[in-house]
């Protein structure tokens, strides 16, 4: 076995068969929350598919091939293990060492294939029927196949219901007592909105299966105190409602630390749904083995000793995680702090922190162990009530998108906080936490942004793009960045408690000027606007002075938000002002918030009480200084107006022809197998299929050459240099403008081949003739296909100045209406497309529309790796593309997230 390739149960032997598409292998997760390995079939796997066939009942067999069909001959067995992976293609799916499903294909015609399931009874209705679906349609679309045809009995319910849920549009007809149903396999909205709603559903409950156990299993305890295994112990013990047990290989006793003791997880004689594993690294795999035999449905390993130690330590986790995939289990971890959960009837702090923190409505996930101890402290300064918690240290299996599904359902959650050290799988981040962000508050902290560092233990894909998109990635999806502990604890406060704003303009009630003049300071830096003239009171106003301008501020429909600042110089009113300002806010349904007394948490005088004894909604928070009071004020209103965004759909473009273009970029891999840039011809027809239309551009070898040219244009034409190294040289003109007649080309070129001269390959031209463009603003439109984010469209305008500003807006396709007019607003060049100093305003519809069309064609063709339309100049009826380049190679690293559920 490679070791990208660690051996799993079941798995094909010592090598893979010749042309066997590793590619299609995946970890999935089922309906019901555990998980299984799917993989194409191969000859190995003969007698697997014998004892498979052998425990399906007689109807399934009946339902599969129309006729009683008892066993499986030596030529049927052939016949199904060896395919060709391409027109023929059957992926099994196995749990630990059985088969419990297959669905294969045959190709009947050139974009046709039949196709048909069989899944184990013990195991039907778990999805296995969709999620086969959803792979062979994947394989099918990668070789041409783009329509599905299955021959069903009627009285077939599961498997008609297999293809009728599937979201494609299905045809059906009768024909000689068998249902004939036909569909196109190519993604639409509608599927990959049904494997969305699949793929939440089955990753919540794959992890509500490790935060909700009846029963629990210490492997590693141990009675000493200062050990990972004393610790669990007694975390879990001391609040821990369900059956509870301590396994320690070397241990006599019949209890520890008053628990029921055993040596290995075998012996327990009752059911165990979670085990948290603190062995050392080397005897985590037995350990994972002995679980699978003992039906666990979870692991939490704490052991460290994996990927964070370098080569060795990744096979292992490699191992760990293959081990407990294969057999069911998802993994928290490993070198994990481990899990909290706070509901009633749970109580679980299956982690090593000391602290359990009350019951409350933020869930929390982080990488980090060391950083969750100190994040667990400071919720509980704070008392800030916690749903959930997971550290999922390295993040092996379980990651932040799994906990963003289980939280989007999660009624005991109301806000979500995320610190992030990588991100595994960014596509698949971005999607399920904008699904999340338009339910919940999402807020969001990322290290290593500056350095795009990646913590040891973590394997990830190395993204080439700048630092500013990721946060581009967070506003698209709706999260609120911070960039600090500190905030991220300030916003959640804020989204804990208030409402939502529903405008910019805040309203201000002080009893100091000092820091009524710091609050305006940041609201001008953040974007907001005061609400008429704030209320500037005396240091020693009374209960009733606040009283009268609180009830004035909230009253005034010009008021979105309110900030409060109350700091006398003796305490002796604080109660009095406290009741005033928690009764004014009661009747009203704009956010508070406050510097009261400079707390930092949910003063004692301002708290609703909630069931659990924690602060409820409605309760004011305070904050050290108002900077930071109208920083958590600012960031809520941005998300305010990201969840009320009225157009947010993808539009539908006209003049597109996929098929087309699918087809040229094979063609022109086969006479590029290793990728080239496309010459002016191949990129303007490659354009063409998603409606781009470029100015054309002539190669031009001599002057008589130019002239001629220019003549068949008709003049007013240029003359460019195209080789690269002249572009974007600020004392070099590589473009020669108004060409009106013959001497105007001569004199230009005359100019030109001085400044430039022609020396190089003469085969390759150095010098274009073009039609003159209308005058415009020059913008810049690109995308790139990272290895780690996949598809990104840029925006900016052109020139040396937003280059090195770094003056460009990122988004990940598909791109919504909001999404592209976003980008094109946020550069900080946009004034100049809207009339800037006396100008024309350009056509900023046309600007989205291509951006529309890039994102479109890039997020359709993997395999154009870079597109540049390197200067459109967009007028004022209009955008003409002047200049592009583009570069189409082999996909060697497929895109991580696909139509077809898969863990990653």
């Amino acid at each position: 076995m490679s070791e990208q390739q660690p051996q799993r149960p079941g798995q094909y032997g010592p090598e893979p068969p010749t042309g066997y598409p590793a590619e299609y292998e995946a970890d999935v997760v089922l309906r019901d929350g555990a998980t299984a390995h799917l993989r194409p079939i191969t000859p190995a796997d003969a007698e697997l598919l014998v004892a498979f066939y052998a425990r399906v009942s007689e109807q399934s067999k009946y339902y599969r091939f129309f006729a009683p069909y008892p066993q499986l001959s030596d030529r049927d067995v052939a016949r199904f293990t060896q395919v060709d992976y391409t027109d023929r293609l059957a992926l099994i799916v196995t749990v630990g060492d059985q088969m419990i499903g297959v669905g294969r294909y045959e190709r009947t015609g050139r974009r046709t294939a039949e196709v048909a399931f069989l899944i184990e009874d013990a195991h039907q209705g778990r999805g296995l029927g969709q999620l086969l679906l959803e792979h062979l349609s994947q394989a099918a679309r990668e070789h041409g196949i783009t329509r599905f045809v299955a021959e069903v009995l009627p009285d077939n319910r599961k498997m008609i219901t297999v293809f009728t849920e599937a979201g494609y549009k299905v045809a059906r007809e009768f024909e000689d007592g068998v249902i004939i149903v036909e569909f196109d396999i190519a993604p639409t909205d509608t599927s990959f909105g049904v494997m969305q709603a699949r793929e939440q559903r089955s990753e919540a409950l794959s992890i509500a299966r490790l935060l909700t156990p009846a029963s629990v299993a210490v492997i590693g305890a141990s009675r000493r105190e200062g050990t990972i295994g004393n610790a669990l112990l007694r975390n879990l013990r001391d609040g821990f409602p369900g059956r509870l047990y301590a396994v320690n290989a070397d241990t006599k006793a019949d209890e520890l630390e008053g628990v029921p003791a055993y040596a290995t997880i075998r012996d327990v004689e009752d059911t165990v749904d979670l085990a948290v594993v603190a062995v050392p690294a080397e005897a985590v795999v037995d350990v994972v083995l002995d679980c699978a035999a003992k039906g666990v449905r979870g692991l939490v390993v704490v052991s460290s000793g994996f990927a964070e130690i370098g080569a060795e330590g990744r096979r292992r986790q490699r191992r760990l995680v293959g081990l407990a995939r294969s057999y069911g289990m998802r993994v928290i971890g490993p070198n994990a702090l481990g899990v909290i959960n706070t509901a009633p009837g749970v109580t679980l702090n299956a982690s090593l922190s000391p602290l359990m923190p009350s019951r409350g409505r933020v869930a929390f996930f982080c990488q980090s162990g060391a950083l969750g101890v100190s994040i667990l402290a400071d919720m509980v300064g704070r008392g800030l009530g916690l749903s959930s918690f997971v550290s999922a240290g390295n993040r092996a299996d379980v990651s932040g998108n799994d906990l963003m599904q289980y939280w989007y359902s999660d009624e005991a959650t109301e806000v979500v906080l995320l610190y992030l050290e990588s991100l595994g799988n960014p596509r698949k981040f971005s999607r399920v936490s904008r699904r999340l962000a338009s339910r919940k508050p999402v807020i969001a902290l990322k290290s290593g942004r500056a350095t795009q560092g990646v913590p040891l233990g973590h394997t990830v894909r190395r993204s080439q793009l700048p630092p500013a998109t990721v946060d581009s990635l967070f506003r698209q999806s709706g999260l609120i960045g911070v960039d600090t502990t500190g905030e991220l604890f300030d916003v959640a406060q804020l989204m804990a408690h208030q409402p939502l704003p529903k405008g910019r303009r805040v309203g201000i009630v002080s009893n100091s000027d000092a820091l009524t003049l710091l609050a305006l300071d940041t609201m001008a830096a953040c974007g907001l606007h005061v609400a008429g003239e704030p209320y500037n009171l005396s240091a020693d106003a009374s209960a009733a002075d606040f009283e009268t301008a609180l009830t004035e501020v909230f009253a005034d429909d010009q008021v979105h938000s309110v900030v409060v600042i109350f700091t006398p110089p003796v305490l002796s009113n604080s109660d009095e002002v406290a009741q005033v300002l928690a009764a004014a806010a009661a009747d009203s349904d704009k956010p508070v918030v406050s510097t009261f007394l400079a707390s930092r948490s949910v003063p004692e005088q301002l708290r609703v009480p909630g069931e659990s004894g924690s602060a409820a909604r409605g309760s004011i928070p305070s904050f050290l200084s108002p900077q930071y009071a109208v920083g958590a004020l600012a960031k809520a209103t941005q998300y305010a107006e990201w969840r009320r965004r009225a157009d947010s759909r993808i539009p539908d473009l006209p003049g597109i022809d996929t098929a087309g273009a699918e087809d040229f970029v094979q063609e022109f891999l086969q006479r590029h197998p290793n990728g080239a840039d496309l010459d002016d011809a191949d990129r303007q027809r490659l354009l063409s299929f998603y409606d781009i239309n470029v100015l054309p551009a002539f190669p031009v070898l001599s002057g008589d050459e130019a002239v001629a040219r220019a003549a068949d244009l008709g003049f007013e034409v240029i003359l460019k240099a195209t080789a690269e190294q002249w572009r974007m040289r600020p004392d070099l003109a590589d473009i020669w403008r108004h060409i009106h007649d013959e001497d105007d080309m001569r004199e230009a070129w005359a100019e030109m081949t001085e400044t430039f001269g022609v020396a190089g390959d003469p085969g390759r031209a150095q010098f274009v003739v073009q039609k003159m463009a209308p005058p415009g603003v020059p913008v810049v439109i690109s995308a790139l296909e990272d290895v780690a984010f996949g598809p990104v469209v840029s925006f900016g305008l052109s020139g040396v100045a937003t280059d090195l500003l770094g003056d460009r807006s990122y988004r990940m396709p598909p791109l919504t209406t909001t999404d592209a007019a976003e980008m094109v607003r946020e550069v900080r060049a946009a004034p100049l497309l809207y009339g800037y100093r006396g100008t024309d305003p350009v056509d900023i519809a046309a600007i989205e529309d291509l951006l529309h069309r890039v994102a479109r064609l890039t997020l359709e063709l993997e395999e154009v790796v870079r597109l540049d339309l390197r200067s459109v100049l967009v007028h004022a009826t209009g955008a003409t593309v002047v200049d592009t380049t583009i570069r189409i190679a082999p996909n060697e690293k497929p895109r991580q997230d696909t139509p077809a559920r898969r863990l990653t």
